[in-house]
């Protein structure tokens, strides 16, 4: 498309759809901007909390993934709409996490996604990586968003002591109604109440040479996994830790799978070939 063309609709968008895998612990899904400065480019010159970067993390999915789309497309403004996030120590596996990645004023339209999902990934080999790269509508970013989703999760855990026989394999298969305060790691950004969620125990596993032990799990939408282990003093009851009776404290947690509401396996994602039909 020329950039004849691209200049009669300044305000053009572009929506591009896929799932994406996060293979480190150190990648934020979206710009995890300094909370004291906001990233703001005079105030953060003087900030003590990231000495003048602006950022607390080097970079973020968002950006691994719209620097490459933004100059296949020739712009520099995106949105990122991620169903849910997990945390920066989180690695997200399996078949990744559907986005919607929001590309404001296009200057070329007529890019092979294929390459562009094929430069992403060359380019973030071992860090995160990009799947079913296709054309979608601004429609997709409330779905995305607003689906609520179990997930399926494999977690590290360190036990202080050893756990009855009989709790664990009272435990396995069992889906237990919890009740969860606001976590005091994201106090600053939710609300404080009380929230009713449903966990899932699949296999409680003791890691060989190890006093840790190897946990999966299913959880309902909006569970804070790592609570849900340790219980934070009374904070999510009951916790893995009071179920087994001894001190648990999650060290290594990683998404394996995102499911449907009820924690079955979720459709694939439909592609639509139609050029042009992510274009607002």
């Amino acid at each position: 498309m020329s950039d004849t063309f691209a200049n009669q609709v300044p305000t053009a968008k572009v929506f591009l759809e896929g799932r994406y895998t996060k293979l480190c612990r150190d990648l934020p899904q979206t710009v995890f901007f300094c909370p004291e400065c906001k990233g703001h480019h005079k105030r953060r010159r003087n900030c003590a909390r990231c000495e003048g970067f602006g950022k607390l993390t080097r970079d973020s999915v968002q950006e691994l993934i719209g620097w490459v789309a933004g100059a296949a497309f020739r712009t520099r403004e995106n949105k990122f709409h991620g169903a849910g996030r997990e945390d920066v120590d989180v690695r997200m596996l399996g078949r990744g996490r559907p986005f919607v990645l929001e590309l404001v004023g296009p200057r070329v339209l007529d890019v092979d996604l294929a390459a562009l999902e094929a430069e992403i990934n060359r380019r973030n080999e071992g860090r995160m990586q990009v799947h079913g790269l296709h054309w979608t509508g601004k429609e997709r970013v409330r779905v995305i968003k607003e689906t609520p989703h179990a997930k399926e999760y494999q977690a590290r855990v360190e036990v202080s002591g050893t756990p009855l026989p009989e709790r664990l394999q009272a435990l396995a298969g069992q889906r237990i109604q919890l009740v969860q305060e606001t976590p005091q790691r994201v106090a600053h950004r939710r609300a404080e109440k009380a929230r009713e969620r449903w966990v899932e125990y699949l296999s409680i596993t003791p890691l060989e040479g190890s006093a840790d032990y190897l946990v999966c799990m299913r959880t309902e939408h909006g569970t804070y996994v790592k609570e849900a282990i340790s219980g934070e003093n009374g904070a999510s009851r009951p916790s893995l830790s009071e179920l087994l009776g001894v001190p648990c404290r999650c060290i290594e947690l990683d998404v394996l799978e995102i499911l449907d509401e009820q924690g079955e396996a979720a459709a694939p994602l439909v592609k639509p070939d139609v050029f042009g039909a992510g274009l607002d």
